[in-house]
């Protein structure tokens, strides 16, 4: 390891009590979901969005409130409903009879930490409006833009049950999202423990252990993690197997009719960067990759018709691309 990596690797061990003491506050509240929990915090440190699966009583909605009370930030939840409108979530000009003028009246989106549940049950353009938001970081009303604050991120959820009245997420834009998250039912031995905290209904006490400037110190670090060439390479060759699967002994072309795009190799970099992070690591390894493809892949390659109707999933691709791209 030369000296530029020791050296960010001393970086990251200074922030790995910050972490913990995240990690464990939110512990107090969420019980197992530990994939979920480190895909926000990957998110929150890198900048990303996530998008989260599961059905309802899952803690989907409880991961992000409870992560707004441990860090220092502002934090807005948005019901998606059929009836809400663009405006409704980035906000629209109010007529002010005093002055004669149309001011500005912010909506919900300006804020560091935004919960659109069922994102899936609005419209087209509601849910254009707030991608878009993701994607260029600002807002226009009137003549004005405005810049969201920093830092800034939007978990999505969507119910896979119970589809009537609800629309869904373009593929184009769900690329937006860096990660996608299915969550499942808790082991008997973790609903025990929510059953004993949570019968009697009082509130658990939460501490905010971070402030605003250290997430900004956090987020200025991960650009510096270290990515060697090996890695690199390691990334490239799995997104490439999606377009070209036959150049690494995989016969799959039948099941694939779009494979990742540029913005998966990013994404998937970037989501290690904060992987290695939360394992006290200032450099990136093909484990990091590994454990991060799945969710930054799934919701990245488009199946054909072929492979639903052989019963085959995205992450069954994924892991046939992962069993035949040589790790370095």
């Amino acid at each position: 390891m030369d000296t530029q990596v020791k050296e960010i690797h001393a970086k990251v061990e200074r922030e790995i009590s910050t972490i913990e003491a995240i990690q464990s506050e939110m512990n107090k509240i969420i019980v197992g979901q530990r994939e979920m929990v480190e895909g926000l915090l990957v998110g929150l440190f890198t900048g990303g969005h996530i998008l989260v699966e599961g059905v309802p009583g899952l803690a989907k909605t409880l991961a992000i409130s409870t992560l707004s009370k441990v860090v220092d930030l502002d934090y807005k939840r948005v019901q998606f409903t059929p009836d809400l409108l663009p405006s409704d979530i980035t906000g629209t000009l109010i007529y002010n009879q005093k002055s004669g003028d149309f001011e500005p009246k912010k909506g919900p989106i300006f804020a560091n930490l935004i919960l659109a549940d069922e994102i899936n049950r609005a419209p087209a353009k509601v849910q254009a409006a707030l991608l878009e938001a993701m994607q260029e970081k600002h807002i226009t009303i009137g003549d004005i833009t405005y810049a969201l604050p920093k830092p800034f991120m939007v978990m999505a959820t969507q119910n896979p049950v119970d589809q009537e009245g609800t629309y869904a997420l373009p593929e184009a834009q769900v690329d937006r999202f860096m990660m996608k998250i299915k969550i499942t039912y808790p082991k008997k031995e973790e609903e025990k423990v929510i059953l004993d905290r949570m019968m009697d209904n009082s509130e658990i006490p939460l501490n905010c252990v971070v402030s605003k400037e250290k997430i900004a110190q956090i987020n200025s670090l991960i650009n510096e993690i270290y990515i060697g060439d090996r890695v690199k390479n390691y990334i490239i060759d799995i997104i490439d197997a999606t377009r070209h699967p036959e150049n690494y002994g995989l016969k799959i072309n039948n099941l694939i009719n779009y494979p990742a795009s540029p913005r998966a190799s990013i994404f998937l970099a970037r989501a290690a960067k904060g992987f290695a992070l939360l394992n006290g690591r200032g450099y990136v390894t093909a484990d990091d990759i590994k454990n991060v493809s799945m969710m930054v892949l799934r919701h990245r390659i488009l199946l054909s018709y072929e492979a639903e109707a052989e019963g085959i999933s995205s992450e069954d691709v994924i892991t046939k691309i992962f069993n035949s791209v040589v790790v370095p």
